[in-house]
């Protein structure tokens, strides 16, 4: 089983998570059925009782270790120390505003991607998100220790495989005066980043 994107895995966790929400709520409802009887449960009641709640557990544990390498970022992550990013952006933020940041930037379909991101003051986040609102992806950004004058930079590595115009906004709230009097985002660059190339036109890396 593998997702080509996050809309893919997060549409699948969507259905396994709410069955195992009713499974939850079931011997939740179950327990609280036994409470009200005047009689004790047997022993012979009980086995059951028990059996279903590790058949839980095992559930739980064992749907995350046999999906987490279908997460597309896994695998890059893990072997993070071995790839060499095709382009390097690296930009500050500072005082609600993006600092030497590329007014805008176009990828070609399969490119890996390092963002690196500083912050002078606050604690930001860096986020890139579709069209529709929905996220693809996004790092925290917290100020830097300023060493020699360098900044400890926040990074991020991303693979795009589909096409697609992307936003890029803070996805840390830092302030009030993130907004102006109408409650637009000031950090909200719309179609900051473009990725071409790919066959598909879904734009849903």
């Amino acid at each position: 089983m593998t997702f080509s994107n996050s809309l893919e895995l997060l549409a699948f966790h969507n259905v396994a998570y709410t069955i195992y929400a009713f499974m939850i709520i079931s011997i939740i409802a179950w327990f609280g059925y036994n409470l009200t009887r005047k009689e004790k449960a047997k022993s012979a009641v009980r086995i059951p009782f028990y059996t279903y709640i590790g058949f839980l557990v095992a559930g739980g544990v064992g749907h995350h270790i046999f999906t987490y390498n279908t997460i597309p970022w896994v695998s890059q992550d893990l072997s993070r120390h071995e790839i060499k990013a095709d382009k390097t952006y690296t930009f500050e933020i500072e005082k609600h505003k993006w600092v030497n940041m590329p007014k805008s930037v176009t990828v070609q379909c399969g490119e890996t991607i390092e963002f690196n991101v500083r912050s002078r003051d606050l604690v930001y986040g860096f986020g890139l998100f579709r069209q529709d609102g929905s996220m693809v992806m996004q790092m925290q950004v917290n100020p830097g220790t300023d060493v020699n004058g360098i900044l400890d930079p926040n990074d991020i590595l991303w693979t795009f495989r589909h096409n697609g115009v992307f936003d890029v906004m803070s996805t840390e709230y830092s302030g009030p005066k993130a907004y102006d009097e109408k409650g637009n985002d000031l950090m909200l660059v719309k179609k900051w980043l473009k990725v071409v190339g790919c066959k598909d036109e879904g734009g849903k890396k």
